[in-house]
């Protein structure tokens, strides 16, 4: 299906201008129409952005599978406005709460969330908590690589660099880069109950996640997957897709994002298509 992409800029949820692509099918080319087209807000991982070889593939793969995706930049990142040290999961939160509502007002009422590693726990978070308007449309959830808890990560970062908490600031290089960490972001991160939003999920999920995965131990997905399933009440069955051999970012092995993308078009055209 011919894809049309296109640049967005919208007001993100702490007050600065976020940047987006949406990829979508082409609405002049024919095919799927607006009303069976699932629409998906797409979150990015910790210090990651909407470019990400993983997310702009996978993102372009669902366009030409006939679904619409906006993808964009947490405050602080990419060609977003803002600064990184002061955002949180929060922060995050709010963002991708503006995220939908762009989504909204420019393609549709949005029917499903994909977040990549921690943009995966803010997409959790959301449909775990999400207000009676959202669990009436929001039909599905996807993760790649997700973490079960906010905690670990604040522990982590206190390891690489104890001034974070010491002196109140410090930095971590990741991904060949100096990022600025303040003991708020710590704080905040270990603020967060996110094993406690999880069992309240009620749209179907999908979890994507490698047994090799180096920077999200595996044991995260399977502890998703026992949270969700053995929820009270009606509990939702999730589905786990353990992608072998795989790495943290998907940019070992180029079939990996193939199979995630068209495992997703039929996991999203599935469950998420509009009533």
């Amino acid at each position: 299906m011919a894809r049309k992409s296109y640049r967005v800029k919208f007001a993100g949820g702490n007050g600065f201008q976020l940047a987006g692509i949406v990829d979508r099918p082409d609405p002049n080319a024919g095919g799927i129409g607006q009303q069976a087209m699932p629409i998906v807000v797409f979150s990015h991982c910790f210090t990651c952005n909407k470019d990400l070889k993983a997310i702009v593939r996978i993102s372009r793969a669902l366009s030409e599978h006939g679904i619409a995706v906006l993808r964009y930049d947490m405050t602080g990142l990419g060609g977003s406005d803002g600064d990184f040290s002061q955002t949180n999961f929060s922060t995050n939160q709010a963002d991708l709460s503006a995220a939908l509502r762009f989504a909204e007002t420019e393609l549709g009422r949005v029917t499903a969330l994909m977040g990549h590693s921690f943009g995966g726990a803010v997409s959790l978070a959301h449909a775990g908590q999400g207000s009676e308007l959202d669990s009436e449309s929001l039909k599905a959830v996807i993760t790649l690589a997700a973490p079960s808890d906010t905690k670990h990560l604040a522990e982590l970062l206190a390891r690489r660099d104890p001034d974070i908490e010491k002196h109140g600031r410090g930095s971590v290089t990741i991904g060949g880069i100096r990022w600025e960490i303040e003991k708020q972001m710590l704080a905040d991160f270990r603020s967060h109950d996110l094993p406690a939003m999880i069992p309240a999920i009620k749209a179907a999920t999908l979890l994507f996640h490698s047994p090799n995965d180096e920077t999200v131990n595996f044991d995260h997905a399977l502890r998703i997957m026992g949270l969700i399933q053995n929820a009270p009440g009606t509990p939702q069955i999730p589905s786990l897709i353990a992608l072998r051999n795989a790495d943290h970012l998907l940019v070992k092995n180029p079939e990996d994002l193939q199979f995630v993308s068209d495992t997703t078009a039929a996991f999203l055209h599935r469950y998420a298509s509009p009533s």
